[in-house]
């Protein structure tokens, strides 16, 4: 066999779908958690950024805003676009982005420093969940929801690792030692270069084999439908998050006169809660269908929304346990609930999806900031302990191919 046949060989893609693709699943999830570690980042030195500066609660809010709408804008647009151009290089170059955003933020001096570091970080953030999100699909084997739910898991496991990593390596260093997160941004280049690697090789036969798990999904009236009950359902739950991933802290400092220390570990128990009700909601959901799936997730953390602000410190940490094993479970299932109500616009339906998520999230924040300034932050808990209480539009929900 001479060289040149070889080199031929290797660049083909593979006669077969291969399935399941575990490692390709779990280093899209791994390099979520990486990606995800980063972004937790931020929020998470949201206290030692308001004593260094002097910033009000609607600053940090702003802060918040600019990253998640920054992300939230571009996602979409670039899900359109790779769904009719793809662009697997765009994995690693992206990061490289939020790279850059790192160490802008490590030595940014003023507040419309911060703000430009934050949307840098955003663009970063915009160009990986579109893409990341398809080639987790596209390693599926057909198992959407246990796929897109380890894809998810492993940003939420990062999130959680985010605040803890913060609070041992920048609390007691400063801004500057924000620097050290720029090793794992290096870190998840080097894992979305060799996922692209396997996307260049196989992604055309994974897609061919996937062709027939595609349903006739929605019409027009039916995926606007849907779309606005998806959007209001992502309002509840992300706004409801983005209270706990920006202010819970807060809370535990004024309410329970914490440490800022200690009260991260409070966050860390959440955003691990939140991480198991991932894992958990996308299997679960391919198996008795993703509006049950949904059902569950809004209406049974209600009870727990509604009494965690009248709890005191130790059943506020077994509240915000439940409250984030429960209502974390909705989020793969609506991801692939969209996906099969438009099928063959993975890309841009991903991008919306975690676009809302940022967009709803980094409105939120502000949003809750204001109210803070106005109210105070225990005040802020109690008004949106009522939120999981719009689970009740998933009635609307047009039934799917499989829901």
């Amino acid at each position: 066999m001479s060289e040149q046949t070889a080199r031929l060989e290797i660049s083909e893609p593979a006669a077969k779908p291969q399935g399941f693709v575990v490692r390709i699943v779990g280093a899209a999830a791994f390099a979520h958690l990486l990606n995800d570690l980063i972004q937790a980042m931020l929020p998470a030195i949201f206290p030692l950024l308001k004593a260094e500066y002097a910033l009000s609660f609607g600053q940090i809010g702003l802060i918040a805003l600019v990253y998640q709408v920054t992300a939230s804008l571009l996602q979409p647009w670039v899900g359109l676009y790779t769904d009719k151009r793809p662009m697997p290089y765009l994995l690693p170059a992206g990061m490289c982005v939020t790279l850059v955003g790192i160490g802008l933020l490590a030595s940014a001096n003023s507040f419309p420093l911060l703000l430009a570091a934050s949307a840098v970080i955003g663009v970063g953030s915009a160009t990986f969940h579109p893409e990341a999100s398809r080639v987790a699909r596209l390693a599926s084997g057909g198992r959407f929801g246990t796929a897109q739910s380890a894809f998810q898991v492993g940003g939420n496991a990062g999130s959680a690792i985010g605040p803890l990593l913060t609070a041992a390596i920048v609390i007691p260093h400063g801004q500057p030692a924000v620097a050290w997160f720029m090793l794992v941004a290096a870190a998840a280049v080097c894992v979305l270069w060799r996922i692209t690697l396997w996307n260049v090789r196989h992604g055309k036969t994974q897609l061919a084999g996937l062709a027939g798990t595609r349903g006739q999904g929605l019409r027009r009236a039916g995926v606007i439908r849907a779309m606005v009950v998806i959007a209001v359902l992502m309002f509840a739950k992300f706004v409801y998050i983005a209270a706990f991933t920006n202010y819970f802290t807060f809370y535990l400092i004024e309410r329970f006169q914490l440490t800022v220390a200690d009260s991260q570990l409070f966050l860390f128990v959440f955003l691990a809660a939140v991480a198991a009700g991932t894992f958990a909601g996308g299997p679960v959901g391919d198996r008795i269908g993703r509006k049950a799936v949904i059902w569950i997730s809004f209406l049974g953390v209600a009870p727990f929304a509604l009494a965690l602000p009248h709890a005191g410190l130790l059943w506020t940490a077994v509240l915000a346990v439940a409250i984030g094993l429960i209502m974390s479970s909705a989020f793969a299932a609506l991801v692939v609930y969209a996906q099969e109500a438009v099928p063959g616009r993975v890309g841009m339906v991903s991008g919306v999806m975690f676009g809302l998520m940022f967009g709803i999230g980094g409105l939120g924040a502000a949003g809750l900031g204001k109210l803070a300034d106005m109210h105070g932050i225990v005040w802020v808990f109690h008004f949106v302990s009522f939120l999981p209480l719009l689970g009740l539009m998933t009635a609307l929900l047009p039934k799917t191919r499989s829901v």
